[in-house]
């Protein structure tokens, strides 16, 4: 299993990235990864929200099967990844300088099948690349954060 960690300090409260963030569906706006996310049912906050999110990295489409597992309004958001990667993961806001700056951290530990290199994918695709594109993302994500202030 990789476990993969890249966090950035957004100049915003925690209250005010989570309202970006608490949105599911608008991940995509930051995350360079994710092209497309549809709801399982009617549910779309909270604990027990089923989403699949279509992901492609490169020339590597597929579709991520996620669990929403805790949710911590202006804290936390936990996911399971129950498709062809397995595994989970969590969004952390922590406050800094008084409240008026958060600390986000995105980490995830994830297992890839044997057809996407199995613990050498993890190993390469999973810390290297994914930890590469998620950095980024994090970038989009202070973009949109400065942009709302």
């Amino acid at each position: 299993m990789a476990r993969i960690t890249v966090g950035i300090d957004l100049p915003a409260s925690p209250e005010r990235v989570w309202e970006i963030v608490e949105p599911v569906e608008r991940h995509v706006d930051w995350m360079a990864d994710a092209v497309a996310i549809r709801f399982e049912g009617s549910q779309t906050r909270g604990v027990g929200t089923k989403f699949l999110c279509d992901t492609k990295v490169g020339p590597i489409t597929l579709t991520d099967k996620m669990e929403i597992t805790e949710w911590v309004p202006q804290r936390a958001m936990g996911v399971r990844h129950v498709g062809v990667v397995t595994g989970t993961g969590t969004f952390t806001l922590s406050p800094l300088q008084d409240g008026r700056a958060t600390r986000f951290e995105w980490s995830e530990d994830l297992r890839f099948p044997w057809w996407l290199g199995g613990r050498f994918g993890e190993i390469i695709g999973g810390k290297l690349v994914m930890g590469a594109i998620w950095r980024r993302n994090l970038k989009q994500l202070k973009k949109i954060v400065e942009r709302s202030n």
